[in-house]
């Protein structure tokens, strides 16, 4: 593949990946993917998906994705383990290295996905998808009548636990400082809700449970107590990280390190590059809207290839004839 020109280059596989891949396969332009360090993205590690459309049963996460991916095979989608290392969009053809392979894009898809901050607790990631989340409206339905905590401070955080009482009989909010960092409205929604308990001052030293979450265990960090909170549901919402560290030299993004996009696009400010997902999305963060978003993508960069617009950009040497 070394020195190869590609139609399109798409980089992460999960929702939006794979739904790129499947619109550009469909319209021959053999799209390449490069799955990158979690094949699949962050539904690899959701057990039961019941908010994807056509699936009245649910789904597994893993299983959703090996579907998606088995679709995008059938009109020849190539795919590669490999991450993306780095790029250069300062000429067109788009330079990229991926691992061992490099090559050139005419157009590229940025669908790279972001990973939720977790705390680094002992049984954390042991828990996940058995009652530990970083999504409450991905999993909330599954915690009717039950008691759950979520942690954190900010507006995503009051957001979580504002909506979890929807189905959670009660919601501690656990908060290290003594007032919250939340916009003065999510703080009032916080305060009116009975279904919640707001802890301060409090941090999570671990969660418990060996199958399944059955509690955490918390400490007081002015007066150092240390005791076990039984719950059955540990959100997280400490915020997420996007995986746009490669790009960052070549595209906006946000104070984050959210990919900035033209309004109702996916355009970037470089022609003919394309960002897709949690990469680029720091509101909704679902399956459906990344899938979407991957499919406006792999239309725009069909039609930005149909029209050439490459013709404006700086040529590599040895590609003038492209």
């Amino acid at each position: 593949m070394s020195e190869s020109v590609h139609e399109v280059v798409i980089f992460g596989s999960g929702p939006a990946g794979h739904t790129a891949a499947l619109y550009t396969s469909r319209a021959n332009m053999e799209p390449i993917v490069f799955e990158g360090v979690q094949p699949g993205g962050q539904l690899t590690i959701t057990t039961d998906v019941d908010n994807f459309p056509g699936f009245p049963e649910g789904i597994m996460g893993p299983e959703l994705m090996e579907a998606m991916k088995a679709q995008t095979t059938r009109f020849g989608t190539e795919y590669s383990y490999e991450t993306v290392e780095s790029v250069d969009l300062s000429q067109w053809p788009f330079a990229f290295k991926a691992g061992q392979k490099e090559g050139f894009a005419k157009s590229m898809i940025i669908a790279t996905g972001a990973v939720a901050k977790y705390l680094g607790l002992p049984n954390e990631h042991r828990l996940k998808g058995y009652g530990v989340s970083a999504c409450a409206t991905c999993d909330g339905f599954f915690y009717k009548d039950q008691v759950v905590a979520v942690v954190g401070g900010g507006d995503s955080a009051a957001e979580e636990a504002t909506f979890l009482t929807k189905f959670a009989s009660k919601v501690y909010l656990l908060v290290r400082r003594s007032e919250l960092r939340a916009s003065k409205i999510m703080q009032e929604r916080v305060f009116n809700n009975d279904k919640v308990e707001v802890l301060w001052n409090t941090e999570v030293d671990d969660v418990l449970g060996d199958k399944d979450v059955t509690g955490i265990k918390i400490r007081n960090n002015k007066s150092g107590e240390v005791k076990d909170l039984a719950c059955t549901g540990f959100f997280l919402a400490i915020g997420h990280t996007p995986n746009s560290a490669a790009f960052k030299e070549w595209v906006d993004t946000d104070e984050v390190g959210y990919i900035v996009c033209t309004p109702d696009s996916t355009t970037t400010k470089v022609p003919g590059v394309f960002a897709a997902g949690d990469v680029k999305d720091s509101v909704y963060r679902q399956a459906v809207t990344a899938a979407g978003s991957g499919c406006m993508a792999a239309l725009e960069a069909e039609r930005w290839l149909e029209a050439k617009g490459y013709q404006s950009l700086p040529r590599r040497e040895g590609f003038e004839s492209l």
